[in-house]
């Protein structure tokens, strides 16, 4: 690992992955990995719980960004001490929006997204698993009261921030968000500037279309299942 994130979800973590990718810092472990391949989530669940080899969990990667990564940068830094940090930033009130028209929208929300997401995971268990595991990922991190309550969005966010400072030497820190441009970090990566523009991806919109595809998805395949079981002679079930 060349690179570790220790940004927060929705701090532009899928344009730095392309970016990275782009300067040369790839692959880049990024939480699409995982939503790309529900099978990981046990392996982050192993994780959290404190049984897990990072090396073999990030073999073939030169960098990470997002979570599940991020929210074990102490831990990354203490397996590749050489390795860079990176922490993506944005205004604190912001990012309590963004959290709140996404991630909050799918794992305990009264909004159809919820409701489309949680009739995914009756139907497909390793998403519920993976629900489970990111609110007990929030719900570490202070903001999930591990029920339906969501708060201290704010000062969890600079209360990170400040950790992550504290914690990385300032010489191998790099503070990032979008609007700095290329330059800082390509300064930082010692690498040239490249002459495309700084990608921008997954806005909310573009997350909340993706989570409720996937949960439409689901249940629409469900439902053919049903469908075509009920139409089958009952002796062809067997």
């Amino acid at each position: 690992m060349r690179l570790i994130g220790a940004g927060l979800p929705r701090t532009a973590t899928l344009t730095q992955k392309v970016a990275l990718e782009m300067l040369g810092y790839g692959p880049c472990y990024h939480m699409v990995n995982v939503l790309a391949d529900l099978d990981l989530v046990p392996v982050w669940r192993s994780a959290l719980e404190g049984d897990v080899d990072w090396e073999q969990v990030f073999d073939g990667f030169e960098s990470s960004v997002d979570y599940p990564g991020s929210y074990f940068y102490r831990e990354l830094i203490e397996v590749w001490p050489d390795a860079k940090v990176l922490l993506s930033v944005r205004d604190p009130e912001s990012w309590e929006r963004s959290m709140w028209s996404t991630i909050v929208d799918v794992m305990e929300a009264e909004s159809l997204g919820c409701y489309l997401s949680k009739a995914a995971g009756e139907i497909n268990p390793k998403w519920a698993a993976y629900c489970e595991l990111m609110k007990d990922m929030w719900e570490r991190f202070g903001i999930f009261d591990g029920d339906r309550t969501w708060s201290n969005f704010e000062s969890a966010f600079n209360r990170h921030t400040e950790e992550v400072k504290a914690t990385v030497p300032a010489e191998k820190l790099l503070i990032w968000q979008p609007a700095d441009g290329w330059e800082p970090l390509c300064e930082f990566l010692e690498v040239e500037v490249p002459r495309q523009p700084l990608p921008q991806t997954n806005d909310a919109a573009t997350f909340a279309a993706r989570v409720n595809e996937m949960s439409v998805a689901t249940v629409n395949e469900w439902w053919q299942r049903r469908k075509t079981e009920a139409n089958e002679p009952v002796g062809a079930r067997h």
